[in-house]
């Protein structure tokens, strides 16, 4: 196994992880953003542990084809969610699509390569 891929498993997950932290540390700030786009209260703490538990994984390299999957996937649907109501008259928002598009560009490498364990 490369250095470099390691750190790369690291460096995307990372973003994950810090999220669920941040999340978990100001509940209010994030539960009513949910609530403003229409997702249910109760997946709040799904969430939480989805956004700790699959990136430690990919990080250790335990089924990285299906965790690097499982976060793509959750990219593209909180990209849909939360990111696209407002893309073309609100520069943040269209940047952060283009950065949840390279994120799941990252994660595809990732799923195309043989899964290594650390």
């Amino acid at each position: 196994m490369h250095i470099v891929e390691v750190f790369g498993r690291i460096f995307v997950s990372s973003l994950f992880i810090v999220e669920a932290i941040r999340k978990f540390l100001n509940p209010d700030e994030s539960i009513i953003y949910m609530l403003d786009h229409h997702v249910p209260e109760f997946l709040f703490y799904p969430s939480i542990a989805f956004e700790l538990i699959v990136p430690i994984l990919l990080i250790v390299g335990y089924k990285t084809r299906f965790a690097a999957s499982l976060l793509a996937l959750f990219v593209l649907i909180v990209t849909i969610i939360f990111h696209t109501h407002h893309i073309f008259t609100d520069g943040m928002q269209f940047t952060t699509v283009l950065k949840n598009i390279a994120i799941i560009g990252g994660l595809l490498v990732v799923i195309s390569n043989e899964p290594r364990i650390c």
